[in-house]
């Protein structure tokens, strides 16, 4: 079976990233799941042991003095340590800053071809077939590289499922300090905010509000159903603009692509901006009064009526069946 590299993000605080899930799941689906790591020393047995459960058949653990200090050109040096050693059919990484800025710069270095925001991968007798949701969300086309290496950026949350469980066999190489110029991480300033809802890119459940909120003090609603589902919580660009809540939840275009198992819009018109970003969820439920809506004509379940009447209706019958 033909390896497939998966290029597996770290927080700088050491934490494996939730998008992790995905591009092993796609890997498995194409051949057999390398994982690419890179961190300031040896990989612990906890991470190991969590890419193995993840679907991980190898890993290959890059040690770099530079990790988490130097953007990107470590996990650059590492992915191209791991084409080498491996002869992938194809390199996969998140569709995130860092993943799509790997990609490009591995693509450059190896003579490969990037397929950037893939939402679904197969292999056609031997051939990488990638899937893309374009025009907004109103067509899906498959792209196929011929005569390089295909290197694909996912989108994470859109890979449903999860590679089988593994005990991977741990391949460990001290990568070099870098000669060219590099960006270097002098500091890092968390967000003070702390939350206990999922990250909205990698979320399963996500409950999204618009306009037709009418106010900040109104889009608690929107929160309130979020936590009753343990979903994360997004925005129209609409709601962002009129100040009901921060542009890191903006859903659309212009903001966060997501791909979760169920998407509900609340008070969302619907305008292709925000369908592009939101369109490749596996099922959209829309709350709206206006049943002209165009939201309606992506949504799998639609309900006209009023948010306020509606929504509170739907988290006491959450609760009840919880209970």
């Amino acid at each position: 079976m033909s390896n497939v590299l998966a290029l597996i993000e770290v927080s700088h605080r050491g934490g494996i990233a939730a998008s992790a899930r995905g591009l092993l799941a796609a890997a498995a689906t194409l051949g057999s799941p390398v994982a690419v790591v890179v961190s300031a020393g040896p990989l612990a047995d906890d991470d190991v042991a969590r890419l193995g459960e993840l679907g991980a058949a190898r890993i290959y653990s890059a040690a770099s003095a530079a990790a988490g200090a130097v953007l990107v050109s470590p996990a650059v040096d590492a992915l191209s340590g791991a084409v080498d050693a491996y002869e992938p059919a194809a390199v996969l990484t998140a569709n995130s800053v860092d993943g799509r800025e790997a990609a490009a710069r591995l693509a450059v270095r190896v003579g490969g071809s990037v397929l950037a925001d893939v939402v679904q991968v197969r292999s056609d007798n031997g051939t990488v077939l990638a899937r893309h949701s374009v025009f907004g969300g109103a067509y899906t086309v498959d792209s196929a590289v011929e005569g390089a290496l295909p290197i694909l950026t996912i989108r994470q949350g859109a890979i449903e499922g999860q590679a089988p469980a593994a005990t991977p066999e741990v391949s460990t190489v001290s990568l070099e300090a870098g000669t060219g110029g590099t960006a270097v991480v002098e500091q890092f300033n968390d967000d003070a905010a702390i939350s206990g809802r999922p990250e909205l890119r990698t979320a399963t459940t996500v409950v999204s509000g618009g306009r037709g909120l009418g106010s900040s003090e109104n889009f608690a609603l929107v929160e309130q159903l979020a936590d009753t589902l343990g979903a994360a919580v997004g925005a129209s660009r609409a709601a962002v603009d009129a100040g009901y809540i921060a542009q890191t939840a903006q859903v659309g275009q212009t903001g966060v692509s997501v791909s979760p198992q169920l998407y509900i819009a609340l008070g969302i018109s619907g305008a292709i901006q925000h369908r592009a970003g939101m369109q490749t969820a596996k099922t959209i439920v829309a709350i709206n009064k206006d049943e002209d809506a165009p939201i309606f004509e992506v949504a799998d379940f639609g309900i006209v009526g009023d948010v306020f009447t509606v929504v509170p209706k739907l988290i006491e019958a959450v609760k009840a069946r919880s209970n």
